[in-house]
């Protein structure tokens, strides 16, 4: 019907819903008469912006990284809510510091977080998204367009996931299903304010020219994503110049490079002295707040038919 908000009674599930980024989303989509189902680590925090929510809202204590716990958590929202018509695969971490002197498992949870976590998220909600010819949401960066010194393992996961949904695209776009890539700059998260504490990684920022070296606020970045997510599209700028970021991808590699090269040899004794842990209460939550998985018979999952994950 025209004018009909194109949200309304829709079913939107956010991943890491409980802070920044997906907390925000999750308001804003809840505005716009999306139902919320919000999937995170932090249980409390995650009922709290549940029942702060202006319409119809529900949360799940999962962890992205546990494959057949998303495939658990897809089910029981399909459940609760009946249909699942948009996903926003937003759960991440990050961590700093020069690659010869990182940590092997925090290096590792980055990725298994943000790149692990974003396929776990899409293969458990797919079923569903192919049943209501739905929209999945995968949230990059401009970490997947341009390296970002001391954060290898961000870099790649971004990289990574972008990759993903581009491929992901040619394999649902037959069936109804759209796929789309978010990208935000520096956004004033959690995250972004953990790595403020990391003197070189501040001082590495505070030397990147216009636009790249600043912190957007919060609220505009996201609103952009909303209206991504009701127009269903293919890619969607939290900052606009991102858009120009994007097309000149080939090009930037080279210019942080040369741009760096001068301020590296002073930030790489301070970089050595960055703390072995993920950045901001996002990344202090991740080790202390992963649930237990159930044990449970298994069943076939409804992709594969053959492939064994617990039945709920």
């Amino acid at each position: 019907m025209r004018g009909h908000p194109p949200l309304l009674g829709r079913t939107a599930v956010v991943t890491g819903a409980a802070r920044g980024v997906g907390e925000q989303l999750a308001r804003t989509l809840s505005a716009r008469g999306a139902r919320l189902a919000l999937v995170g680590l932090e249980e409390a925090e995650l009922a709290r912006v549940a029942a702060s929510l202006t319409g119809e809202a529900a949360h799940w204590h999962t962890d992205v990284t546990d494959a057949d716990a998303m495939v658990r958590t897809a089910r029981s929202v399909q459940e609760r809510f009946g249909t699942i018509d948009v996903v926003v695969a937003n759960a991440g971490v990050a961590a700093s510091g020069l690659f010869r002197h990182r940590d092997p498992d925090v290096w590792r949870r980055v990725i298994e977080v943000n790149l692990i976590g974003s396929a776990n998220t899409a293969h458990a909600f797919l079923p569903a998204l192919l049943d209501s010819r739905g929209y999945y949401l995968q949230i990059a960066s401009l970490a997947a367009l341009a390296p970002a010194p001391m954060m290898t393992a961000y870099c790649a996961s971004k990289a990574g996931v972008e990759a993903f949904a581009h491929t992901l695209r040619t394999e649902v776009a037959h069936h109804g299903v759209r796929i789309g890539v978010g990208y935000l700059s520096w956004t004033d998260t959690d995250m972004v304010r953990g790595g403020e504490q990391v003197a070189a990684l501040r001082e590495l920022r505070s030397r990147l020219p216009w636009p790249a070296g600043r912190t957007y606020p919060l609220g505009p970045a996201v609103d952009r994503l909303a209206a991504g997510v009701e127009r269903r599209a293919r890619n969607v700028y939290g900052q606009p110049w991102l858009r120009a970021a994007r097309f000149a991808r080939t090009a930037l590699p080279s210019l942080v490079v040369r741009h760096t090269r001068a301020h590296m040899p002073v930030l790489e004794p301070r970089a050595a002295d960055a703390p072995a842990t993920l950045l901001g209460a996002g990344g202090a939550a991740d080790s202390t707040s992963r649930p237990t998985a159930p044990t449970a018979p298994t069943v076939p999952h409804p992709l594969s038919g053959t492939s064994p994950v617990p039945e709920i």
